[in-house]
């Protein structure tokens, strides 16, 4: 007598992080940080300012000029098109300038 496995597919995987705000990014937003579950398909930086600015429209004005908002990933600047692969901190922020 055989035996069949039961197969299922894998979970899919829940990608937390933590998205900190600063500036007058925080004031549009409305918040200092949240923690977030990276929406599948979201796997930039820019992926991920894109799907923000559709979750209301204190998020849409933060993010209206998706070349003007800087992000971070991890404490360490990045491009909008890094990757969000082991990301557990985002922060994003206006330029910044020097003098």
């Amino acid at each position: 007598m055989t035996q069949a496995l039961a197969t299922s597919a894998p979970a899919a995987t829940t990608r937390m992080v933590r998205l900190v705000y600063f500036a007058w990014v925080r004031e549009r937003v409305g918040l200092a940080e949240e923690r977030v579950a990276l929406p599948d398909g979201a796997q930039t930086v820019l992926d991920l300012v894109r799907w923000l600015k559709g979750r209301d429209e204190g998020y849409a004005a933060a993010f209206a000029d998706e070349t003007l908002v800087r992000a971070a990933i991890n404490q360490s600047h990045v491009k909008p098109g890094a990757s969000l692969e082991g990301a557990s901190e985002i922060a994003f922020f206006p330029p910044m300038t020097g003098g």
